[in-house]
């Protein structure tokens, strides 16, 4: 049980995005955003995250017997159906209204939310980019990154590719061992630099869906705990799966709704739209 509020002010307050945040945005495809939310509110909405996180994962393995994805984290997915208080913290404006205006869109909608954990002696995160496994049509989509406790280097931070999101090549790997080869080599040969800094407490990242990113190992013996919440344009439309993880996602997130209709389920609320602001 929680004593949080059923609703904390904290996490509905302004955050205004200037012209520079977001000249940052269109030319990095992410921006690492500082003082969003208060570390003392971040710490009690964490409580309630971790500990999901450790009771509702099925991770049974130990580290060494595991694959590299399952190494690097573990995660549950759609924390906000499970807990009132996850609900509230998804729900908030602050970060929803970040996105939209990063995205430049009317409003945005939840894809679905998602907490990491990457366990004492995890490993790395490959790099990737998420929209690999999105169904989605279009590339008004963005992450957000919420460490629930400082993360410095050695509990292994995002890191991005600055500039990728405008490359295609590496777009077609799923999270593996390959697309760490590949897509580090890719990046490399495009000069695309690779931005590795710790985050304080209170901190966000927003990173867009074609942007490649990547983790360091946690070589500490504390661990990462970090709730992510990916948005998308309010807008947003299905498109035809190319692969079997976007058809995975099709019928676990966007059930129901039709190639080339807006994904407006139950499962994907309206969590920011300027007409009501």
């Amino acid at each position: 049980m929680t004593d949080l509020p059923a609703s904390n002010p904290d996490i509905h307050r302004d955050y205004p995005i200037d012209d520079s945040v977001l000249a940052a945005f269109r030319r990095d495809g992410f921006v690492h955003l500082r003082d969003v939310l208060p570390a003392e509110v971040l710490a009690d909405y964490g409580r309630e995250i971790t500990r999901l996180t450790i009771a509702l994962n099925t991770q049974t393995l130990p580290l060494e017997e595991r694959t590299t994805y399952d190494r690097a984290f573990l995660q549950v997915m759609n924390l906000w159906q499970q807990s009132p208080v996850v609900r509230d913290f998804v729900f908030g404006r602050t970060l929803a209204r970040i996105a939209a205006d990063l995205l430049e869109v009317q409003g945005v909608r939840l894809y679905h939310d998602q907490s990491l954990y990457k366990e004492p002696g995890g490993g790395i995160t490959p790099a990737h980019a998420d929209q690999y496994y999105w169904p989605l049509a279009s590339d008004r989509t963005v992450t957000a990154w919420i460490p629930l406790q400082p993360v410095p280097r050695e509990l292994g931070p995002l890191a991005f590719y600055a500039g990728s999101h405008r490359s295609v090549l590496g777009r077609d790997l799923p999270i593996s061992d390959e697309s760490e080869a590949a897509i580090t080599a890719a990046m490399e040969a495009q000069a695309f630099p690779i931005v590795d800094e710790p985050f304080d407490l209170g901190d966000v990242s927003f990173h867009a869906g074609w942007l490649f990113h990547k983790a360091g190992p946690n070589v500490s013996r504390t661990p990462r705990s970090v709730m992510t919440i990916i948005y998308m344009d309010a807008a947003m439309r299905l498109a035809e799966p190319v692969n079997e993880p976007q058809r995975a996602d099709r019928d676990r997130w966007c059930s129901g709704v039709e190639t080339g209709a807006i994904i407006d389920t139950p499962g994907n609320p309206l969590l920011f739209d300027r007409a009501a602001a």
